[in-house]
């Protein structure tokens, strides 16, 4: 009688590897909610826990690389985690291997807040060709935020300590709770109608995600992309990122540093506004002097050419007095007498006409000594130096008035481009002595350098170095 086939026979360590294959193939990842219980943390850096409810329960282990994509890990915390079924073969335990974990609070929201975030970048209002340039010189700001939060309160403080020039309109809005998306969504409309103002605000202090949720509320994006007017965020803390972040125009990590890009350094501004009155002053000492310089070269001139005119002048009146003198009737009279005594009857009536005749040349002499006497010369040279003086003076006004336009554009260029202004920004500037540091390929780890911020300085060590 022939036997049976033997069945087949396993050792221990090839079925628990057999399905923890058959675990990891069929499954793959799933979530999975459940409350945390009777964690560990050895000093290996991983965790193991049980996730349980009210009926059953399994192992989890959370290693060191995973970490960083899940939340705070405590015991009696309720979490949604994603993880890989698979199967522990040492011990032949079942067990999820966790990926991501957070809080089952807060999960709801989060998946909320992607679907949306999906939505509206698909639409392209997160697009970067839509953002509006924020203006270079801000008069007025629209702040729309709680009234009674610290928001406000370091938005006033920041901006009176760095431009209190600056004036605010605030839409007070609630910033936590049901109504308030809708408030904020009127106040953004408010203010984009009233144009009043050049930038409008959007503040609020640090919370959960679910504190800040009216800002990731659509009602509250749709406004912001319809606002005719830029929009500056500065919502919670540096880590916190809004829907309303995204749609904004351009975010700050809080409403202090919202409030410093909104608002110019005083000091740097009076500081150049001093050294602009001294470079004009410069200018206009420097334009007036080469006036003055060439107003008295030619003075200089008319000062040598009118004794050599008056030379001319009276060598002139000279010549006219010795022709006068040699055709004096006195000395043909002398020379007449002579003859007179024998032709006086006859020569009468013919001297009589000719003492007429040397009057009336006489009276033209004089005439024409008077209208070229030197003193109506020299009235006729300064009614045309006074002219030329008042030229002089109008040309030093209008190229003084030049430069200081040309001087009012380019200080006006050098505070919307100047260093300080790109430090407000956010950016910081690293030295070695005089040295800046512009790649890293420059720094060796354990070097210090100097970190020049907006406000301050910092001496920072090199820990690591990367080229990329």
């Amino acid at each position: 009688m022939a036997s049976a086939p033997r069945a087949t026979v396993y050792t221990v360590a090839r079925l628990n590897q057999e399905v923890h294959t058959l675990l990891e193939d069929h499954w793959g990842r799933v979530w999975v909610e459940g409350e945390i219980a009777d964690l560990s943390r050895p000093a290996s850096g991983h965790m193991y826990f049980v996730l349980k409810d009210e009926r059953a329960q399994v192992r989890c282990a959370l290693f060191r690389g995973a970490q960083r994509l899940c939340c705070l890990a405590a015991n009696g915390l309720r979490v949604r985690v994603r993880a890989r079924v698979s199967l522990y073969e040492g011990r032949g335990e079942f067990q999820l291997i966790i990926e991501e974990m957070e809080d089952a609070g807060e999960g709801a929201l989060r998946r909320a807040f992607e679907l949306l975030k999906q939505r509206l970048a698909a639409e392209g209002l997160f697009a970067p060709e839509r953002k509006r340039p924020i203006p270079r010189l801000i008069r007025r700001i629209a702040v729309i935020t709680s009234p009674d939060g610290a928001a406000l309160h370091d938005i006033l403080i920041t901006l009176k300590r760095r431009f209190p020039a600056i004036a605010l309109r605030l839409y007070p809005v609630p910033v936590q709770g049901t109504d308030a998306a809708p408030r904020i969504a009127e106040a953004l409309c408010l203010a984009s109608d009233r144009a009043d103002c050049d930038v409008i605000l959007l503040a609020r202090g640090g919370g959960s995600l679910a504190d800040l949720w009216p800002f990731n509320e659509e009602i509250v994006a749709r406004a912001m992309a319809a606002s005719h007017l830029p929009i500056v965020t500065g919502i919670g803390h540096e880590i916190d990122v809004t829907i309303a972040d995204l749609v904004a125009d351009q975010r700050a990590a809080t409403p202090t540093a919202a409030a410093e890009l909104l608002s110019p350094d005083q000091a740097l501004w009076k500081v150049r506004r001093a050294q602009a009155c001294a470079r004009l002053a410069r200018l206009a000492e420097r334009a007036l002097a080469e006036r003055n310089q060439r107003l008295d070269d030619l003075r200089r001139r008319l000062r040598l050419a009118l004794p050599h005119h008056l030379d001319r002048l009276r060598h002139r009146w000279l010549q006219h007095h010795q022709h006068l003198a040699a055709h004096s009737p006195l000395r043909r009279l002398t020379d007449g007498r002579l003859r007179l005594t024998r032709l006086r009857h006859a020569l009468a009536e013919r001297l009589s006409a000719r003492l007429r005749h040397d009057r009336q040349r006489l009276q033209a002499s004089r005439e024409r000594l008077v209208r070229h006497h030197p003193r109506a010369a020299w009235e006729q040279l300064r009614l045309r130096a006074d002219p030329l003086g008042a030229r002089l003076v109008r040309a030093a006004r209008e190229i003084t008035r030049a430069h200081r336009a040309r001087l009012a554009q380019a200080s006006q260029a050098l505070a919307l481009v100047g260093p300080a202004q790109v430090l407000a920004r956010g950016y910081a500037i690293a030295s070695r002595g005089t040295h800046i540091i512009r790649r890293a390929a420059d720094v060796q780890p354990g070097e210090i350098l100097d970190v020049r911020l907006a406000e301050g300085r910092l001496s920072v060590q090199v820990i690591s170095r990367s080229d990329s």
